[in-house]
């Protein structure tokens, strides 16, 4: 009699032989039904596809960062690149908006990839005006990059925020902002290099660009070996859900629906802050410090943004403390203190500033400290508001669908405000009175940024009741449960 070896998971037994059954009876096949779980590719898991969405950060926003970081791109003359920042953050805006069809139409990679593109023409755009003095090509970048980076800026974020496992959502965003704060880095360790003997005001050297143009070409490519999200594998062996054609009335019922939610409305004021402090920093810069100071301002504020939001990141995660929400609470309190505290500081200064009217070289040190100082705690706050933002919304839904929408409304009302604050910087505006907006932004925005607070956290008690109760982690129904309340 002969014996059959047990079946391997996923096969098919075969019960009795034709010697046993003597050739007149076939055999009972059992079919085994244990699910198989096979592990995913490394290029379909979510670290990779941070990685690549990383990647694209650093060539495309990390580099247009690098540049601004020099203080208004680098040039001699706020007005100009405040005026087409202005232009290029006005098209963004409507783009931004307009991201979940574009994702729904194409995809997420496609979306990705394409959202790169005018990039490299807004650096041309400077580099064209540095050498030869050019300004309309300056316009023509500016425009060409506000198109395309509304989509990245809402497919980017969505990606961020959606793909993730939910206990490794803020240490990925913050991996995310790190390749964009790193391209800032290279930058701006480039830029000093090149104007590091410059001890005066005015631009840098055009050489400056041909770097930045190079790497920021590289995005579209980077862009392409992305996975969308049904493709991709989280760390339990699921599928991400982000239904594909949906007809665009559909999407436009559900994109109405979340811009009456109270996630929304309480970040609403915290976004458009965020926003429009944004052309503040740069023309601070731009208007009392040296060429090479503007230089090492590009690089360190990189640095230090970039340990801020793995602060940040590593509070709300890390499990310093068993409870996620005590976590939330005290991750908020230190950036409330902090911001606070900075934007204070920045109203004092820049009012000493507007009768002193400074230039400002780390050759001084004693007078270079006070207000270079001050431009590195507005970039440590900057990246700890931002990476919060969107831990935030992050926590909101599991699902890169929702995402999208989150994303691409939060970051068209943020673009709105970025556009609206380099308008008025642009015309231009006394810096006392920008310090002074910003300051009161802030506080207004703090007690709605409180509240949203305690949405995530109400977020993490349903999905700790849902695991008391033996239903998965990231049980989207909880999440949907709590946003139509």
């Amino acid at each position: 009699m002969s014996t059959s070896n047990p079946p391997g998971k996923g096969e098919t037994a075969v019960v009795g032989n034709e010697e046993l059954w003597g050739g007149s009876k076939p055999p009972t096949v059992i079919e085994d039904t244990t699910p198989t779980r096979t592990k995913a590719p490394f290029f379909r898991t979510t670290f990779f596809q941070i990685l690549v969405v990383g990647l694209c950060a650093f060539c495309a926003p990390g580099i247009w960062s690098a540049m601004n970081g020099l203080g208004v791109g680098g040039s001699q003359s706020p007005d100009l690149v405040n005026a087409a920042n202005a232009l290029l953050y006005a098209f963004m805006t409507v783009t931004c908006f307009a991201g979940p069809w574009m994702t729904n139409a194409i995809g997420f990679k496609y979306t990705l990839a394409i959202g790169s593109l005018g990039y490299p023409l807004y650096a041309a755009g400077l580099y064209v005006n540095n050498r030869f003095g050019s300004t309309w090509f300056v316009y023509v970048g500016a425009v060409a990059c506000g198109i395309s980076a509304g989509f990245f800026w809402s497919v980017e974020g969505a990606i961020a925020t959606g793909y993730p496992e939910s206990h490794k959502r803020g240490r990925y965003i913050a991996t995310w902002f790190s390749f964009r704060n790193f391209g800032n880095i290279i930058g701006g360790a480039v830029s000093l290099g090149i104007n590091h003997k410059i001890n005066h005001k005015g631009k840098v050297g055009y050489q400056t660009y041909w770097g930045f143009i190079a790497i920021q070409c590289l995005g579209f490519f980077f862009g392409l070996l992305l996975s969308n999200p049904e493709r991709v594998v989280r760390d339990d062996g699921t599928r991400i859900e982000a239904p594909r054609g949906i007809k665009w009335r559909a999407e436009l019922e559900q994109m109405w629906k979340l811009v009456r939610s109270k996630p929304i409305l309480l970040l609403t004021p915290l976004f458009w802050y965020f926003g429009w402090m944004q052309a503040y920093p740069g023309t601070y810069l731009a208007t009392y410090f040296t060429v090479r100071s503007r230089a090492l301002g590009s690089f360190l504020s990189a640095v230090v943004g970039t340990l801020a939001t793995w602060l940040g990141g590593s509070l709300v995660d890390l499990p310093w403390h068993k409870s996620r929400q005590v976590r939330a609470v005290a991750t908020y309190a230190l950036i409330a203190s902090l911001n606070s505290a900075t934007w204070i500081w920045a109203v004092y200064i820049q009012n000493e500033y507007r009768h002193t009217r400074p230039v400002l070289d780390w050759g001084n040190q004693k007078a270079f400290g006070r207000g270079f100082g001050l431009y590195m705690f507005e970039r440590v706050s900057l990246g700890m508001v931002e990476n919060y933002i969107y831990w935030c919304i992050g926590n909101l839904s599991d699902s890169p669908g929702d995402q999208i929408r989150y994303s691409s409304l939060l970051r068209g009302i943020e673009t709105a405000g970025v556009a609206v604050g380099f308008g008025v910087q642009a015309v231009p505006t006394v810096l006392i009175a920008t310090a002074s907006i910003n300051c009161g932004l802030w506080f207004f925005a703090l007690p709605f940024s409180y509240y949203a607070t305690q949405q995530v956290v109400k977020k993490f008690n349903a999905l700790d009741r849902k695991n008391a109760e033996g239903s998965e982690p990231g049980d989207v129904e909880a999440t949907q449960a709590l946003e139509s309340k």
